[in-house]
């Protein structure tokens, strides 16, 4: 489902699974994680000096892969504190400058891949979000961090409530990523911009990353506000609106939710 090129000093790590939205199960996160090693690797013999995460298809990717899940037994913390995030930790600390180029869905842990990515470039169009609301499960990712952070706490919790998901557009207007271009434009002008960034001072682009991921982190804590996260997605397992979200996903149906325990 993953796969690596590299190319003018650019590693291209792709998300090809278009027929389900290249949302991600364990194997993926694994290819996913090698795939940056990789990468990592490449960077050290001078080979890469920056790299880009896209998606193949209509969307960047639509998050976990829940068709198999079986919330009875989800591990839901081996899940999230086992291979999620790690995989955003070691993205965000790439030895080089990062890019994603998001198109369509970009949701749940594919929300999180964005959020471990150095800059974000998104279609006008994109659709951007977490819609756990529908599912009886909480935000998770990163997604609570980000969105806080950029948003505010009112439109945040509006957001997660409702399961309201924001345009490209409306995302960059808003603070949450760089730049939007129409939809038909992403590819092309995002790798203009990244073809000059391969060719600049990756080493102070590096030093410039580190100090923003300490700043960043002294003002809010993404990682420790990950594991809050995880922790509350896995006491949600338990609950009777977990399972059903779980199960009516799965079904294809409207979630019917009673709000007990």
């Amino acid at each position: 489902m993953i796969e690596l090129t590299i190319a003018d000093s650019i590693a291209r790590v792709v998300l090809n699974a278009p027929k389900k939205m290249n949302s991600l199960d364990e194997a993926a996160l694994a290819e996913l994680s090698e795939a940056y090693d990789k990468a990592a690797a490449a960077v050290e013999t001078g080979e890469v000096r920056a790299l880009v995460l896209t998606g193949e298809g209509r969307g960047f990717c639509a998050g976990r892969d829940i068709s198999g899940v079986n919330p009875a037994d989800d591990d839901v913390i081996g899940y999230l504190e086992g291979k999620v995030q790690p995989l955003l930790e070691k993205m965000s600390s790439f030895p080089a400058p990062t890019f994603a180029l998001v198109q369509g869905a970009c949701l749940g842990v594919g929300l999180g891949l964005a959020v471990a990515t150095d800059v974000v470039y998104v279609a006008e169009n994109a659709k951007i979000g977490s819609p756990f609301a529908n599912l009886g499960a909480t935000l998770d990712s990163g997604g609570h961090w980000l969105f806080t952070e950029r948003l505010g706490a009112h439109r945040t919790l509006d957001m997660i409530y409702t399961a309201e998901l924001i345009s490209g557009a409306e995302a960059v207007r808003s603070g949450l990523f760089s730049r939007a271009f129409p939809a038909e434009e992403l590819a092309e002008r995002g790798e203009e911009i990244i073809a000059k960034v391969a060719q600049g001072a990756t080493q102070a682009f590096v030093a410039s990353k580190q100090l923003v991921a300490e700043i960043r982190d002294q003002r809010v804590g993404l990682w420790n506000s990950m594991r809050t996260e995880n922790r509350a997605q896995a006491a949600l397992c338990d609950t009777v609106d977990y399972a059903e979200g779980f199960k009516s996903f799965q079904e294809k149906r409207p979630p019917v939710f009673t709000g007990k325990k």
